[in-house]
């Protein structure tokens, strides 16, 4: 992003997608976030994901998350506990929290993910088991 032409308004479809590390099946999209928007304290992505695939168990160091979903259904487990959710559901992962999420439904889910401060997909702000 060239700080002398912001941008604040974003199509996902202009959004090259990518396969974050430690999930399975997954196509993420960046929406808002340093290298879109300059944004430096929230990034927001929208996440396709394939039946019986998601998000390997992991937490990130310092990083809040919270995951609306548009469609499917998915189980998300946090802390011990666990929440099948669907269209309309969201969960709310602390920072520093091992989580997993993965896709239950027959149809691909569609999920609204939002970190703050952004997590950018950096390998050293995440932890695994």
């Amino acid at each position: 992003m060239n700080p002398s032409d912001p941008r604040y308004f974003i199509r996902e479809a202009e959004i090259p997608g990518y396969h974050p590390a430690n999930h399975t099946g997954t196509l993420n999209k960046r929406l808002i976030g340093p290298d879109t928007v300059g944004a430096r304290q929230i990034e927001m992505l929208v996440g396709h994901i394939q039946k019986g695939q998601g998000a390997l168990p992991h937490a990130h160091p310092g990083i809040e998350q919270v995951c609306y979903l548009l469609a499917g259904r998915a189980v998300a487990q946090v802390n011990g506990q666990r929440q099948e959710l669907g269209p309309g559901d969201c969960c709310f992962f602390p920072a520093g929290a091992m989580h997993s999420f993965t896709v239950v439904s027959e149809e691909p889910v569609r999920v609204l993910v939002v970190y703050s401060p952004p997590y950018e997909e950096l390998p050293d702000r995440v932890v695994r088991p």
